[in-house]
């Protein structure tokens, strides 16, 4: 068995591999990444952002070719399927695939494909890769290994109409109905991709509203918007069987319904990807949904381990998961930089997508802090109207006597674009994070930042006439 010896050794090449390997190897270390798929980029790049994000924008482009009557000129509205639809995120996987094999190059970071499995604390094997076993030895290792779909036992996977978030993209039809079990960010992501490509869902809800951490206004107006392109929303339900039969599955629920649909999707929970590893060796031990846990610097309780992304739980984004694989390099190499990811933005790509920071008009309630409200409609912005994007809104959260911005809430087209110009101005000190900022500021018009400068406006004129 060959043995290699590194200062890191990350396992997963997803966003916090990527970010704890880079980091590690700028800074002269000599590092190692392990990989069990085919290819690096990890779940983000194979199974879950990237092509989900790749769907929604080519599902996008068809809802606007169908329903912008200035195409009509170019031909009548057409029908994709849902396959000829995943080719195109099939190429951006590929595009980024040879983008971050690249940066492994570039930087000298050794690779090796396989299962990994803890032999000591300083020593993991891999195994299945083209060299037969290795063994990787290390001062300091990252566990970034990501989450996978929660499988519950009782639902047959291996049933060809029934499919979790990962297998979804394997679907090689476009079915005429489909019953998503989990509203979720990854349930209403996948509600809206496949109704706008004319296929009628039923997303299955086990709460009363979606998407609770949300500002109750933002969660609303998701709600409409699914229901008005077709979404049949059912709040409150949990199921009590899922059968797969000879042409479609049969949904029962714990309320009497019973949902006959061509294909189901079960969007309901991940877990991380623990198993395998072999813990046992090294004293660690995940919680019952595979995450472990670590301190306020990413470290296990195990002197030289660090885990990051998914596999910790919250907030299970890969923007986080990039900036956490970094802080934990910064910490194993005693950096000064370091910082602990904790204020991150939400980014849910629904059609249209919503995007928010900071806190909600419920919370802002609930600990009795006086807060006042500017909202911008995108319908009432000339680039809105230009682009033909007029759903939406930014809402501005501030308080009443310090103007202290608290929240900042959009919801439509580009709102994950545009949440940024607001969690930049948040982050600055003292007088520089107020509202005022938007008003004595020029922006270019027409754009849509210029909604910036109207909510703030509207919210500070709703203060004068108290």
């Amino acid at each position: 068995m060959a043995v290699f010896d590194y200062d890191v050794v990350v396992i997963g090449s997803g966003p916090a591999g990527e970010g704890a390997a880079m980091n590690a190897a700028k800074r002269g270390k000599r590092v190692a990444i392990i990989e069990e798929q085919p290819t690096v980029g990890g779940n983000c790049t194979h199974k879950g952002t990237i092509p989900s994000k790749a769907l929604r924008h080519s599902v996008k482009q068809i809802i606007e070719f169908n329903t912008n009557p200035m195409f009509r000129d170019i031909g009548e509205p057409r029908w994709f399927s849902f396959p000829k639809v995943l080719s195109r995120a099939e190429k951006v996987i590929s595009n980024q695939v040879m983008l971050r094999t690249n940066f492994y190059a570039r930087n000298r970071v050794d690779i090796f494909f396989g299962q990994a499995q803890f032999l000591s604390k300083n020593e993991v094997s891999v195994s299945g890769s083209k060299g037969g076993a290795e063994t990787l030895r290390a001062k300091n290792i990252v566990i970034a290994t990501g989450s996978s779909p929660y499988n519950p036992p009782d639902v047959d996977f291996n049933h060809p109409r029934i499919y979790n978030s990962d297998t979804i993209l394997k679907l090689s039809h476009t079915p005429r109905t489909l019953v998503i079990y989990g509203a979720g960010v990854i349930g209403c992501e996948y509600a809206s991709i496949f109704s706008g490509l004319g296929v009628k869902v039923d997303l299955i809800d086990n709460r009363d509203r979606l998407l609770s951490f949300l500002d109750g206004e933002i969660s609303d107006a998701l709600s409409y918007h699914l229901r008005n392109n077709g979404v049949m929303i059912r709040h409150n339900e949990e199921y009590e069987s899922i059968e797969g039969t000879e042409n479609g599955v049969v949904v029962k629920l714990k309320s009497g319904k019973v949902l006959r649909t061509d294909a189901f999707l079960w969007s309901n929970g991940r877990t991380g990807n623990t198993a395998g590893l072999g813990l046992d060796k090294i004293g660690l031990q995940a919680n019952g949904r595979g995450q472990l846990q670590v301190d306020g610097h990413y470290r296990t309780k195990v002197d030289g381990i660090y885990a990051v992304g998914d596999v910790i739980g919250w907030p299970s984004l890969a923007s986080a998961a990039l900036d956490q694989g970094r802080a934990a390099s910064e910490d194993m190499l005693q950096a000064e930089d370091f910082h602990f990811v904790s204020e991150v933005p939400n980014g849910i790509y629904t059609i249209p997508e919503i995007s928010s920071v900071g806190k909600t008009e419920e919370e802002l309630t609930r600990d009795s802090i006086p807060y006042e409200v500017g909202q911008a409609f995108f319908k009432d912005t000339a680039r809105a109207q230009i682009s033909g994007e007029p759903v939406g809104m930014l809402k501005i959260l501030f308080h009443m006597e310090t103007l202290e911005i608290l929240g900042i809430h959009c919801f439509g087209d580009q709102a994950s674009e545009i949440i940024h110009i607001g969690q930049a101005i948040m982050a600055q000190e003292g007088a520089a994070n107020t509202v005022k900022y938007f008003v004595n500021t020029t922006f270019n018009y027409p754009t849509m930042a210029e909604a910036y400068r109207v909510a703030a406006l509207a919210g500070l004129n709703r203060l004068e006439h108290r």
